[in-house]
């Protein structure tokens, strides 16, 4: 995995605007894995896709992440600031996917009188449920794209006979599997110390910084083109400390 060129980033840009969560993550996921195939991306399971994001975001942007939270308890806004490899998903090089290396393998639980095998959930699933404006809903769906099989004693059941208390235990067991799939932070407000955690998303989160980085660059090629009539694809191809001098130079 390499790090996105800021000709890359300015192009991805323009696709993720336009484009719903599922497949935003996946587009990101055609920059970083250009050989991969289309297929072997999506059936990344989300955590796998999520440790991917973080990887490339770390090389992007660096290991380093800044954002902002507003205490429900007071309204007093606050800055978060935190490594990625706190998050458990930018440590060393993960493996291509296509490669084999990468996978989704089965598993079991009983429940009894249940016994269910599974598999994690990836991104062929959440497109199912993307269009699903009850949560309850969409999670349950969810939930019964990923068993693939059911038994009770030695019946066979559909995955509609399952009780609640079935799926309670799979979405824990997922969650024990995959923690990057379900991000939360711990955060103290430093005004009236109240304590609550926040959702992380890396798909959000990187989607926002990539169209904040474009818009000032294509700033920058505005001004760098204009003074000096410089190609968009010259300008591009300097590094952020050149290009930063030549603004400096016609007082930017």
């Amino acid at each position: 995995m390499l790090p996105l060129s800021a000709s890359d980033l300015l192009e991805l840009s323009e696709q993720v605007a336009s484009c719903p969560p599922v497949e935003q993550a996946l587009v990101m996921l055609t920059f970083a894995f250009p050989h991969a195939p289309a297929a072997a991306l999506t059936d990344l399971t989300i955590g796998q896709r999520d440790a991917c994001l973080l990887q490339l975001r770390a090389l992007t942007f660096g290991p380093r992440l800044k954002g902002l939270a507003v205490c429900p308890a007071c309204g007093e806004r606050l800055e978060m600031t935190f490594d990625a490899s706190d998050l458990g998903g930018s440590g060393s090089s993960l493996p291509e996917p296509g490669s084999g290396e990468v996978g989704n393998p089965e598993a079991s639980f009983t429940l009894e009188p249940y016994e269910v095998t599974y598999r994690l959930p990836n991104s062929a699933d959440l497109r199912l449920i993307t269009r699903l404006d009850d949560p309850a809903l969409a999670r349950k769906k969810l939930l019964e794209s990923c068993v693939l099989k059911v038994r009770r004693g030695k019946k066979a059941l559909a995955v509609t006979e399952l009780p609640e208390s079935v799926f309670e235990a799979l979405s824990a067991r997922m969650g024990q599997a995959e923690p990057l799939a379900d991000l939360t932070l711990a955060v103290t407000c430093s005004a009236c110390q109240h304590q609550w955690k926040v959702l992380f998303d890396i798909v959000s989160f990187f989607r926002d910084e990539i169209i904040t980085w474009a818009a000032r660059l294509m700033r920058e090629v505005h001004i760098l083109a204009s003074a000096y009539g410089w190609r968009e694809a010259d300008i591009l191809a300097m590094n952020p400390w050149r290009r930063q001098r030549y603004l400096e130079l016609i007082g930017v």
